[in-house]
């Protein structure tokens, strides 16, 4: 049985441990700084919970000692001290962050590393770089890869149409921060809540607007190669122009604690959600200019005995398929992996992977 460790107690990060631990093959240990929290995490009794500092240096690195890997669930601020520790203790390092600065330190860190560096193994950055890069392998030359990825309430109840699903660190970070783009075969950087869109898919009417982080290494990969890239967040419509009064015209964009306190003490949270992930690539095959798209609907679900949001399973049953894969010898043992170095058919036929092939979308 490997040994792994969880850093955050969180949503998520209580999600990751549980899918693991169930799986009966992993011995799981979740830290986290907060006692309460961990008391308050709804766990297995297989799970091991230990009071862990991220910032106390000596503390993380005598917890990772003897792991087969560690997972970050951690806010995206911590998310560099683990990959550090992780390269200090040699053990394999994946995380879930949309952080576009903490994913370059971990390639830093990577390459000099004797054991694997993972970043950006959730939903988006995550599965939907598998899933873009599988289609964009279909053509012979490629003019463009369009990402739509959303995690929404079911029944929306309020002015945003919207409730906390996950981590409101990394809503306000990915609203925020500018976003990766190529735009007519040029990589730029685009401001995020811009550009946006609607679209319908069954029925139901979206918008989509740019959000920082969803691209993961997508645009390195695909530069010189295809003429659009791009990368937008799906809410329901009017989520936009309220959270673009909020940023730009009451300044919270430069106070985001009180941005915070606001959304976490106004938005309930649910597990009555659906998480849509839409996918559209477009270019030349045997000379014809077609289109592949990629729909998906996944809703929540039990996780051993809780009823677990589909952001939760989602984000969750990715980074869980990637460390299974890696495990079982499927992926490269060290170095920087990218998502798109992961292919689409193995990432589904994967026991943690599966909870995506459940609800058909091609």
């Amino acid at each position: 049985m490997r040994r792994i460790v969880v850093a955050g107690s969180g949503k998520i990060g209580s999600t990751i441990a549980d899918i693991l631990a169930v799986s009966g093959d992993y011995g799981v240990t979740v830290i986290d700084r907060s006692a309460e929290q961990l008391d308050n995490a709804e766990l297995s009794g297989a799970v091991v919970r230990r009071e862990v500092d991220i910032q106390d240096e000596e503390a993380l690195d005598a917890v990772l000692t003897g792991a087969f890997a560690v997972l970050s669930a951690a806010p995206f601020q911590l998310t560099t001290r683990i990959a550090e520790a992780a390269a200090r203790a040699n053990v394999h390092y994946l995380d879930l962050t949309e952080d576009v600065a903490s994913t370059r330190r971990v390639r830093d860190l990577a390459a000099s590393a004797e054991c694997a560096f993972i970043p950006q193994c959730g939903l988006a950055p995550g599965f939907i770089s598998i899933v873009a890069n599988d289609l964009a392998k279909q053509f012979d030359t490629l003019d463009s890869i369009r990402m739509r990825v959303g995690a929404l309430p079911q029944y929306p109840s309020n002015a945003l149409n919207y409730n906390l699903t996950w981590s409101t660190d990394g809503v306000i970070n990915e609203y925020c921060e500018p976003c990766e783009a190529i735009v007519d075969g040029h990589r730029v950087e685009v401001p995020a809540m811009e550009e946006r869109e609607e679209f319908s898919l069954d029925g139901v009417t979206y918008e989509a607007f740019n959000t920082s982080g969803g691209l993961g290494s997508l645009c390195e990969t695909y530069m010189g190669k295809v003429r659009t890239l791009n990368y937008r967040t799906i809410r329901y419509p009017g989520h936009a122009a309220i959270m673009k009064a909020l940023l730009n015209d009451l300044g919270l964009r430069r106070r985001r604690e009180v941005l915070k306190d606001i959304l976490e003490n106004a938005l309930p949270t649910t597990v009555q959600d659906v998480v849509v992930i839409f996918v559209t690539v477009s270019g030349k095959r045997h000379g014809q200019l077609v289109q592949e798209t990629y729909a998906n609907k996944i809703y929540s679900r039990r996780v051993g005995a809780q009823l677990r949001s589909a952001i939760q399973v989602t984000t969750a049953s990715a980074i869980c398929a990637v460390l299974d894969m890696l495990a079982r010898g499927e992926l490269p043992q060290r170095g920087f992996i990218r998502q798109e170095d992961i292919g689409l058919e193995a990432f589904l036929a994967n026991r943690f992977g599966g909870a995506y092939a459940q609800v058909a979308g091609r």
